[in-house]
């Protein structure tokens, strides 16, 4: 690939899908619907050159002035020092100001407005362009023919200047022919779109339809706009990720529980933790993540389902204390709003927390809640296995939580089985004994080497998790109701305590 000069686009998930950002003196061209974006990742493009010390233009033939001001306000931005070009104001002959305006653009001829534009740039000399937008270009040019003629002309216009550019198209005028001409003409182009699902707010997302010359990370890639700007996350490919790390161990600090996985889920993996609600999941993954963070190793825990002040609760009648862990900074726990975050960007997240803030122990509480709350979006086993094969190459102990559908009797997954994706697989269930509802734990497979085939009573109460030696007289385990028929001093006493 030939090397190019960038430009950064102020944008840091762009910036990372492009390599570095745009390549410099090129002409782009910006398309998507309206609401999609198009005017915030405009203004924080030109905002970044400011920024650097560089002369930028915004020709806006769109919007006004103040609809601008009024965007860069809701962001906290200033546009201090930015060049406005408004045309299709109504204010008459051009100021002498930054803000100038002209007549209304269908009451001039489409030359005289290419005109007014290429005197105007002669007179700044930006190295930042914007363009906003196309769709009156084309009410002008009247016919296809003329309309590419004039864009070639910009194009031809702008290529000595060393100056990138940014052409907006909304989309609103019609005709496939039209928007392939544009695409050919432009060095490279970047689509904006916006999806309304049938819960939650719009998803947003973007791609790079094309960029030439330039290696860049291609497919769709999740975005949202909140005070500050557009943040866009790039999609994640595990294979350019890996570190070296040594696969050992993880304990839990209950020797029980480890010997069951062979001495603990090896560090690289991925463990998945199944069985019906209230059978000592997220119990056992908090077990590990105390251990951890005593021993000094930084943790992160994604919450969907609990709150988080229910999950510290549970764990204080646990006798676990992250509270200290939480302000040490060793532990963090991040609430997700399932229908708020999209696929992309509870990739980033993660990313974020191995990569930012070197997470070595991570849980995901629970499969159900990322999944089910988001059930128009696409190829989701895809993404989270692309996620946990990227957690592996990182070399993170991951700990994901998936209750099964029912309480006794036959359990299901329901559409969702990632048993083949996990590592290790440890079973809860429920069974019955001297008049008694108890906890089973097992482990199903285990890929990173032995692990026991014998069932264990799991007992949780206000001393922590307690495990008993393994119990060999049980009947009917594959029917999701197991009942022990064996001698009684084998269990695990009642204890009083809470």
């Amino acid at each position: 690939m030939q090397a190019y000069m960038r430009t950064v686009t102020g944008v840091e998930g762009l910036d990372s899908i492009l390599g570095g950002g745009l390549p410099q003196a090129r002409l782009y061209l910006l398309e998507g619907p309206p609401g999609s974006g198009k005017t915030t990742l405009s203004l924080q493009f030109l905002l970044e050159g400011l920024r650097r010390g560089e002369r930028c233009l915004y020709i806006t033939l769109s919007e006004t002035a103040e609809e601008l001001r009024e965007v860069a306000a809701a962001h906290g931005w200033s546009l201090d020092g930015l060049h406005l070009f408004e045309l299709g104001s109504a204010e008459g002959a051009m100021g002498n100001g930054r803000l100038q305006s002209v007549l209304h653009s269908w009451e001039m001829e489409l030359d005289e407005t290419v005109n007014l534009i290429m005197s105007k740039v002669d007179s700044i000399g930006p190295t930042r362009v914007v363009f906003d937008s196309l769709s009156e270009l084309r009410l002008l040019a009247q016919d296809s023919l003329r309309y590419r003629r004039q864009i070639l002309a910009l194009k031809q216009f702008f290529a000595p200047k060393s100056a990138t550019v940014i052409l907006v198209d909304d989309l609103t005028s019609t005709g496939e022919e039209r928007d392939g001409q544009l695409h050919s003409l432009c060095h490279g182009v970047l689509s904006l779109e916006r999806l309304t699902l049938d819960f939650g707010p719009a998803r947003r997302r973007m791609q790079v339809q094309k960029l030439r010359g330039v290696d860049f990370i291609a497919g769709y890639h999740d975005m949202v706009i909140r005070r500050g700007g557009l943040e866009i996350f790039p999609r994640l490919i595990a294979s350019e990720h890996h570190d070296r790390f040594v696969g050992s161990p993880v304990s839990s600090g209950v020797d029980e529980i480890d010997h069951l996985l062979g001495g603990g889920p090896l560090r690289g993996t991925s463990t998945l933790l199944t069985g019906p609600a209230g059978s000592g999941k997220t119990n056992v993954a908090l077990q590990y993540v105390w251990a951890a963070c005593e021993r000094g190793e930084r943790c992160c825990i994604f919450e969907f389902d609990e709150r988080v002040g229910t999950l510290l609760a549970r764990a204080s009648a646990l006798d676990i204390d992250l509270d200290k862990h939480l302000h040490s900074g060793l532990l963090e726990i991040l609430q997700m709003d399932p229908a708020e975050v999209s696929p992309g960007e509870f990739s980033w997240n993660l990313r974020k927390a191995v990569e930012q803030r070197n997470c070595s122990v991570l849980v995901i509480d629970s499969l159900n809640g990322y999944v089910t709350a988001m059930p128009q979006e696409k190829q989701l086993m895809l993404q989270l296995h692309e996620m946990l094969s990227y957690l592996n190459q990182k070399g993170v102990a991951t700990f994901l939580i998936n209750p099964q559908h029912g309480l006794v009797g036959t359990m299901s997954t329901g559409s969702l089985n990632v048993s083949y994706i996990a590592d290790a697989v440890v079973l809860f269930r429920f069974f019955e004994a001297k008049g008694r509802i108890r906890k089973a734990v097992s482990v199903i497979k285990n890929r990173g080497g032995a692990h026991e085939d014998t069932i264990r009573e799991l007992k949780i109460d206000g001393r922590g998790i307690t495990v008993s030696a393994p119990l060999a007289d049980f009947q009917g385990i594959l029917t999701g109701t197991p009942e022990f028929v064996g001698d009684s001093a084998a269990l695990l006493g009642q204890s009083d305590v809470r």
